[in-house]
């Protein structure tokens, strides 16, 4: 099955199957690909007026075009100032994803994990990293450094005898594409245990 570049606005999607409710089931990939590629041609140029990225959009916008922008505001991949929209520089939005903000994640990121609830964790914060369009080098690296800064290493109670060796056998879930919300739901149950 094909992965596309750009996830469906209304699921997330890469792929032709949709979620069963999602809006966009049945619209062609093409027009989903060329909403976002609307949408980032303008916004790549600098700042602009939500209403001059309309007009920039030779008045062709479209629902789809209000989803992926939607989207991308959402993944923190477009800014707004005021009533100017900025698209974040790929360096910019490295740094701002490297720390979840939104739960469950957030808790996982900010607490660490504990053991009963380590592979959950872990996967989760490795599929996030892939769901957010961090490299393999970035994921493991965030994974290795949260590992340490958390306390969750220090913790104990994983088989693999160092953080890299356990990020490293979890390079499945990266190249896999998984989706990180179940396992982080469950990982966040254990850690609002502890504390």
């Amino acid at each position: 099955m094909p992965r596309f570049a750009y996830p469906c606005p209304g699921c997330r999607t890469t792929n032709s199957l949709h979620d069963a409710d999602c809006d966009f089931e049945g619209t062609e990939w093409h027009h989903v690909e060329k909403a976002y590629t609307d949408v980032l041609t303008v916004l790549v140029d600098g700042a602009v007026t939500e209403s001059a990225l309309q007009h920039a959009v030779h008045d062709e916008w479209s629902g789809l075009h209000r989803a992926a922008l939607d989207l991308l505001r959402r993944e923190g991949r477009v800014e707004e100032d005021g009533d100017t929209l900025r698209l974040l520089t790929a360096e910019r939005y490295r740094e701002e994803v490297s720390e979840p903000t939104r739960e469950p994640m957030a808790t996982i990121y900010r607490k660490g994990s504990y053991p009963g609830c380590h592979d959950n964790s872990v996967f989760a914060m490795v599929a996030w990293y892939e769901m957010v369009g961090l490299s393999w080098q970035e994921t493991r690296q965030n994974v290795i450094d949260w590992l340490h800064a958390s306390g969750t290493w220090d913790r104990g109670g994983f088989e693999e005898s160092s953080p890299e060796q356990l990020v490293d056998s979890k390079r499945h879930v990266y190249e896999a594409g998984y989706g990180w919300k179940e396992k982080a739901q469950a990982a966040k149950r254990v850690i609002e245990r502890h504390g």
